[in-house]
């Protein structure tokens, strides 16, 4: 027994100087493994290890259930999804061509091996998405976004043919050229755009992963167009709008819009003797023509109420409005007219009103726009019009500090004393105890 005794507490003795308790150095110092936890890697929230990761793209005419059915997600469980998803995103609000990513992994039950998709990313957009999980017996539904770089650029360019085609030739963001004609629409004619005009823009591009996904806020804009020089200052006069303005504080915002549409092209302007392309004598046209695609959409260029809503003879389908100011005006040759825009309808400036098309006597798709003021008949190119209420007292000194920082910038100056516009300068965060 004493043998034993001994020969066991020998082997524990060895056992503790093998696990190094004991030390020749340092009778204290032991060793400790050292536990390194890896991250794991993350794709839209999931964590991939493990699984398959496929991309695809909706295709026209397929429905949610056709999606996940060939997957293997059976109809009780996309009804549950439909039911869960109600509140979050609508499955309706699914588009086709719009691109999704699946995430499935091999498992094995009484069956045998199969995979199994446990989550799909549909995209909405270049930036936002939804995660549907399938995980187990449960239905998740989660909104994400992917991380966005937001980079501040400055271009400029002289135009030699149109907008549109200034902005190609510099390879610049297409979305320029409709941000310019929201925030110059009361100010500058597009149709009348001359060679040699140009711009200076400052903008936010947006990029994820490194590629362009669009353009953000616009942060100041020159607009030279027939030898007169518009700028676009932005400033938040009420809280939380942000308007632009020009360089002495009028408002680039006016009563009347300077067209009813985009994208077209005067094909006749007003006068008092043309030739009729149908009935081929001269008589008046007191309208503007701008040629456009059938169904373009057709704007009210200012506040007012519908007086006329029909047919309209050689004019087809035709839209009156009167607004402030004794002005009617008239928009002709319409293939259709908007959901509830009837006589008596109260509409907004910009607001939808009908589509460009080509009936009564036409010869092709165009709108004839028309402007009578107290009964006569005026040139639309040609309506003298007072801006919106100017930038206030109370707010001047602000403005005047953001403004010469923005026209800096669009010359190219940026210091210490002339730094870059930020958020907080246009919503004027800075001094709302001052001026409230």
């Amino acid at each position: 027994m004493r043998f034993i005794a001994r020969l066991t507490a020998l082997s524990m003795l060895m056992s503790v100087a093998a696990c190094g308790v004991f030390s020749n150095d340092n009778e204290n110092e032991t060793t400790e493994t050292e536990v390194v936890e890896v991250e794991p890697t993350l794709l839209y929230g999931i964590d991939i290890e493990g699984y398959v990761i496929e991309n695809d793209t909706v295709r026209s005419g397929e429905t949610v259930g056709g999606m996940l059915g060939r997957r293997g997600i059976s109809a009780v469980m996309v009804d549950r999804l439909d039911k869960a998803a109600k509140e979050i995103f609508p499955l309706r609000q699914i588009r086709a061509d719009n691109a999704y990513t699946t995430f499935t992994r091999q498992r094995s039950d009484s069956l045998g091996v199969h995979n199994t998709l446990d989550y799909m990313v549909y995209h909405r957009n270049a930036i936002d998405y939804v995660v549907f999980g399938f995980v187990g017996d449960s239905i998740t539904i989660t909104l994400g976004a992917r991380p966005v770089e937001v980079v501040r650029q400055r271009a400029e360019a002289v135009i030699t043919s149109s907008l549109w085609g200034a902005i190609m030739e510099h390879d610049l963001p297409y979305a320029l050229a409709a941000e310019f004609e929201d925030i110059y629409q009361w100010t500058v004619d597009f149709f009348g755009i001359q060679e040699g005009d140009s711009f200076k823009v400052i903008y936010d591009q947006k990029y994820v992963d490194g590629e362009s996904v669009g353009i953000g806020r616009i942060w100041g804009a020159e607009f030279n167009h027939g030898e007169k020089c518009y700028y676009a200052i932005p400033y938040a006069q009420e809280e939380g709008k942000l308007r632009y303005w020009e360089a002495n504080g009028e408002s680039l915002r006016k009563q009347l819009l300077k067209a009813p549409l985009k994208y077209t092209r005067i094909s006749s302007k007003f006068s008092n003797s043309r030739l009729h392309p149908v009935h081929k004598v001269y008589r008046p046209h007191h309208g503007v023509d701008y040629a456009a695609p059938s169904g373009t959409h057709v704007h009210s260029v200012a506040d007012g109420v519908v007086t006329f809503c029909g047919w309209g003879g050689g004019g087809g389908n035709t839209i009156k409005i009167k607004h402030a100011g004794n002005i009617v005006t008239g928009y002709l040759h319409l293939r259709g007219f908007a959901k509830g825009i009837r006589v008596g309808s109260h509409v907004s400036q910009g607001q939808l009103i009908g589509y460009v098309g080509s009936t009564g006597t036409s010869t092709g798709p165009h709108l004839d726009y028309r402007i009578w003021k107290n009964g006569k008949p005026i040139d639309p190119l040609k309506v003298p019009q007072e801006p919106a209420e100017p930038i206030a007292e109370a707010h001047k000194a602000s403005f005047e500090a953001v403004r010469d920082r923005v026209i800096a910038e669009l010359q190219g100056i940026v210091c210490d004393t002339l730094p870059r516009v930020t958020e907080d300068d246009i919503f004027n965060r800075h001094s709302k105890d001052s001026i409230n």
